[in-house]
């Protein structure tokens, strides 16, 4: 069966930088699940896998654009270090989850310490960064009505 719109489709990846190092990836752990078409995984990606089958190997390499985005300077702020002090330890390089200004979760990266002030970024880490992926398919399957109404577990 090919990737099309309401497949299931399991797959393992590799996500490789500019130094060929793997900077992100899924082998060793269990494949990335994901229904195709519900803008479950980056554009750039899903698109790449439309029309593959299970078994296919693939390099594919993914603009910004269509990746996690441009990189955003106004989501780099500088906050006052009593913001961190339920954290045992900060320190530059460390992913942290915090409330915005609305008391939604997010992500945020710890880019400096000085004094009293921290500053952060939103931004996402692979924000900015033209993605080069190894992708293997492992799996591909009509969603059952299940997963199409809730979604992989």
């Amino acid at each position: 069966m090919k990737i099309s719109e309401n497949a299931f489709v399991e797959f393992h990846y590799a996500l490789v930088n500019q130094d060929n190092e793997v900077v992100d990836g899924s082998r060793g752990a269990e494949p990335l699940p994901y229904i195709h078409g519900k803008g479950n995984i980056i554009p750039g990606l899903e698109a790449a896998l439309e029309g593959h089958e299970e078994g296919d190997k693939f390099n594919v390499t993914i603009k910004p654009e269509k990746g996690y985005g441009k990189r955003d300077e106004t989501l780099v702020s500088i906050v006052h270090a009593d913001s961190f002090a339920g954290f045992d330890n900060i320190e530059p390089g460390m992913l942290c989850q915090i409330e915005d200004k609305n008391g939604e979760p997010l992500l945020i990266t710890i880019t400096a310490i000085d004094d009293d002030e921290v500053t952060i970024d939103a931004n996402h880490p692979f924000a900015g960064q033209i993605l080069n992926f190894e992708v293997e398919v492992m799996n591909v399957r009509n969603a059952t009505e299940a997963e199409l109404r809730d979604g992989v577990q």
